[in-house]
């Protein structure tokens, strides 16, 4: 089966794209929701976490990824440390879950394809892209956030210009009716090769 990398900046519009390959009976990993799932589940995950920033990091047995969040936000060394205990664990879920699929190719959407080198394990990458004002009024619809509190988030993440130059195939998400031409023309292609 190949595996098809989809990423994006934040309120690039991924999960949107992953949803239109969903769509056309495509199965569609979310390396996110896994994520935050295996937080709560593993053990082994919940045991690191908590040796790395004390027992404040769960409540009531639930990440409490807003204290992560502040924790990690101008640490990148404590934010390496986090993705060294979380990573591995996902990519060993998608490994088993990816043999219970039975389609030519997969999704495996995930935020940080490329800064955690797991498009390394994909057989092709695509990037969402839209531009910088239309992804601010994205998330300020979405996620109650303030305009230097989405700035400050995109600062954080590696540039559209760095991760161009990585990716197969760039989707430029302008205008949905475009994106879904754009998609149905590259799911034809996967399935035809």
């Amino acid at each position: 089966m190949k595996v098809v990398g989809l990423t994006g900046g934040i309120g690039s519009g991924k999960t949107t794209v992953a949803n239109m390959f969903r769509e056309l009976g495509v199965p569609i990993y979310i390396a996110d929701e896994e994520a935050k799932k295996l937080t709560n589940r593993s053990k082994v995950i919940r045991r690191k976490l908590v040796e790395l920033m004390g027992d404040r990091v769960y409540r009531n047995g639930v990440l409490d990824r807003k204290f992560v969040a502040e924790k990690i936000f101008n640490d990148p060394d404590l934010l390496n440390e986090v993705n060294r205990i979380i990573h591995p664990k996902v990519a060993a879920h998608f490994k088993r879950w990816i043999k219970k699929q039975s389609y030519p190719y997969c999704i495996k959407e995930a935020a940080v394809l490329f800064e955690s080198g797991s498009y390394s394990n994909c057989d092709l990458t695509i990037l969402v892209t839209a531009p910088k004002n239309q992804r601010i009024k994205r998330l300020l619809k979405r996620d109650n956030s303030t305009v230097a509190e989405i700035e400050s988030r995109m600062a954080n993440q590696w540039s559209d210009t760095k991760k161009i130059a990585m990716a197969d195939i760039v989707i430029k998400n302008t205008d949905l009716q475009a994106t879904k031409k754009q998609v149905k023309a590259l799911h034809q292609r996967l399935l035809d090769t």
